[in-house]
């Protein structure tokens, strides 16, 4: 599915993504220090917004129809280098084997609440520009 192009926009959403993504969790160490993931836990919620919104905006039935590539690069390119869910495993093992495990407890059960609160109003906001409720688009 897709050609050399396709391929080709999936990798600079994923340089783009990933350059984003070190850079905002670098600035989120410097806001808040070192000892709890906040810049990744922000990246993945960000993320999982990003990508709800837009992919339910711009399918083929949408308000905004975007090409197959654009949506790719935004989706699997730009998404899939920003969000960071093996970070967040890493981190999660690192702060338990650090003798953290109420804040590794607290940072997975975050992850999870916020980042589907964050998917669901992504989802939501992208339906109601498109004055519709239908359901979810994937690629």
């Amino acid at each position: 599915m897709g050609g050399i192009a396709a391929y080709l926009w999936v990798a600079l959403g994923g340089a783009l993504g990933s350059m984003a993504r070190f850079a905002l969790g670098n600035a989120m160490v410097l806001l808040t220090g070192p000892t709890f993931p906040w810049g990744t836990l922000l990246i993945n919620i960000l993320g999982s917004f990003v990508i709800s919104f837009f992919g339910m905006l711009t399918g083929s039935a949408d308000r905004f129809v975007l090409p197959y590539e654009a949506r790719l690069f935004v989706t699997v390119g730009l998404c899939g280098g920003f969000t960071t869910f093996s970070s967040f495993s890493l981190q999660s093992v690192d702060l338990i084997r650090a003798g953290h495990p109420a804040r590794a407890g607290l940072y997975a059960a975050l992850s999870l609440i916020l980042c589907l609160a964050a998917c669901g109003l992504g989802f939501f906001s992208a339906a109601a520009l498109n004055n519709n409720t239908g359901p979810a688009h994937s690629l």
